[in-house]
């Protein structure tokens, strides 16, 4: 075995002797390609709704929990759907979002929300990170769709206007500081300051 491993380092560390330069820079390009082409299929076969709501966690809680809000059906029949609000459409924000999202699987595959019991136990835990991370982001998903340029802001209630001219408008705050639980039920909030 040792043998054969060193004769194929030495393969790979000598010259090409049965393929030209220009063969191996074509299938180099051609290899990048194939794996670009999988790699972005697998990256947008991941950030689909099915695919969110294909486990019995997500399906059974946070799903059922959506699809009574206004982001699931209103009036104009625009629909949010999970990676709307929790995946940036950026490429290099979304690459990010992704990595951390492989944490996600790790509990999946250990059973960590498995029930509904285990979930509604780690539920408000679940909440405050991703509440954390849309602090730290800006809210960044919410802006793929709510963009603060184009609000009128004469059509909203006097006290939005006002959150929204002063607070939002001053960066002093982001959109999931006073929009926490629009999409999903708000987790137990006893003891949290400001509830």
């Amino acid at each position: 075995m040792i043998r054969w491993l060193k004769n194929q380092w030495q393969v790979l560390r000598g010259p090409s002797r049965h393929f030209s330069l220009g063969f191996l820079a074509i299938g180099g390009f051609v290899a990048g390609l194939l794996f670009w082409g999988g790699f972005n299929t697998a990256l947008e076969a991941t950030n689909t709704e099915r695919f969110c709501t294909g486990c019995h966690e997500m399906h059974d809680n946070v799903f059922q929990e959506l699809k009574t809000t206004i982001h699931y059906s209103n009036r104009s029949g625009v629909r949010a759907s999970c990676p709307d609000c929790h995946v940036p459409h950026e490429w290099t924000h979304k690459i990010a979002r992704k990595m951390q999202a492989s944490k996600e699987v790790w509990g999946w595959l250990f059973g960590t929300i498995s029930t509904r019991e285990k979930f509604l136990a780690k539920r408000r835990e679940l909440a405050e990170h991703e509440w954390a991370r849309l602090k730290a982001n800006d809210s960044l998903e919410c802006r793929n769709c709510h963009n603060f340029a184009y609000m009128d802001f004469t059509r909203q209630s006097p006290r939005a206007e006002q959150a929204h001219a002063t607070e939002l408008a001053s960066g002093k705050k982001t959109c999931i500081d006073c929009h926490k639980g629009i999409a999903h039920r708000l987790p137990d909030m006893a003891g949290v300051e400001g509830w």
